[in-house]
């Protein structure tokens, strides 16, 4: 099956000028979901990844799942406010403009082997941030997972890996400027 001709592009989306990958026709399908949430769990079953840490709202789609194939625990990251204990927290700029994510402070101990995973690969801002409030809590970040990456102008991967950070893809879709 090719994943990609499953993933809707929608133009001027959340703003003009912005092509958005939109993956609900890709989850919609049983077997298109079924295939990726597979080939992305597949690397992750032998490298004894104790939590899978996911950003809201897409990473959770995928980052459960593949949690619940690896044997591991999830952890969500969302919005500051959504969390509903005591939480560490990351302020960083986004695409379109700045923002805070926060995790549990009890979401993953210290020395715990953590993959953080989510739908999409851009410029790499909230992955970073992720990976911040990971380390905050000294947890060991294995590699960064994403079902899709935008190659080209935005970066994202080469963001990720400066940061010293291991980059997985499966779906390689090329952006220009």
């Amino acid at each position: 099956m090719n994943l990609l001709e499953k993933i809707r592009n929608v133009p001027d989306w959340p703003k003009k000028g912005i092509q958005f990958k939109d993956i609900t026709t890709l989850i919609q399908d049983p077997e298109a979901l079924v295939e990726a949430t597979n080939i992305m769990a597949e690397p992750y079953k032998t490298m004894n990844i104790q939590k899978v840490v996911s950003m809201e709202a897409r990473g959770f789609i995928f980052g459960s799942m593949v949690a619940y194939l690896i044997g591991a625990g999830f952890v969500p990251i969302r919005k500051k406010g959504k969390l509903p204990y005591e939480t560490v927290e990351f302020e960083y700029e986004k695409e379109y403009g700045p923002d805070i994510i926060t995790m549990h402070i009890d979401a993953v101990e210290p020395g715990e082997r953590v993959l953080i995973l989510d739908d999409l690969l851009a410029t790499g801002g909230t992955a970073i941030a992720a990976a911040k409030l990971v380390e905050k809590l000294k947890g060991k970040i294995v590699e960064q997972c994403f079902l899709i990456e935008l190659t080209g102008s935005l970066h994202g991967r080469k963001v990720l890996e400066d940061a010293g950070y291991k980059v997985r893809s499966f779906i390689e879709i090329p952006i220009e400027e």
